[in-house]
């Protein structure tokens, strides 16, 4: 299931992008040539790079991620170590309450291997959560560099006679 809602997220992401991708064109209103528009354009490209900080050529070049790579595994072993602790914790009990230690040790390993083991769940969760989370900025910190390129682009365009769409 958390598969599922890490793809869905990543689609969602992706479609979210595609209105910010879309081309501006520019109309040159002032009669400007094709060779004047082709180094207006070049220079407000630069310009746009410089003001906002995103450069879309170098953003493309850049592999998109996976959708959600798995977070680094934690350490392994919980359920074992759990098993110990509380074998060992039972057996202590077991000995002084004049109880079968071999009951308790037994009783006491599978009770801390359930909880060995729930712990490993719980830090996997909160490492995929994190690796989600990431994720999440690094795309709308792209979407925001676009954006904010394309308004300067055209705030460009616009200043040197072209209206923009």
């Amino acid at each position: 299931m958390n598969r599922i809602n890490q793809v869905v997220c990543a689609l969602f992401a992706g479609v979210w992008m595609l209105p910010l991708a879309a081309q501006q064109f520019a109309y040159p209103a002032k009669g400007q040539t094709a060779d004047q528009q082709k180094k207006d354009e070049y220079e407000c490209y630069q310009w746009a790079t410089q003001q906002s900080g995103f450069d879309p050529q170098k953003a493309a070049q850049q592999p998109a991620p996976p959708p959600q790579q798995q977070a680094a595994a934690p350490a392994r072993g919980g359920r074992i170590k759990g098993a110990a602790k509380g074998a060992a914790a039972d057996s202590v009990v077991g000995h002084v309450g004049d109880v079968d230690s071999t009951d308790a040790t037994r009783a006491g390993a599978a009770v801390g291997a359930m909880k060995g083991g729930a712990e490993q769940r719980k830090q996997r969760g909160a490492q995929q959560q994190a690796a989600t989370q990431q994720q999440q900025a690094a795309t709308q910190q792209q979407q925001s560099g676009q954006a904010n390129f394309q308004k300067a682009r055209a705030a460009c365009l616009e200043g040197r006679g072209y209206t923009v769409k």
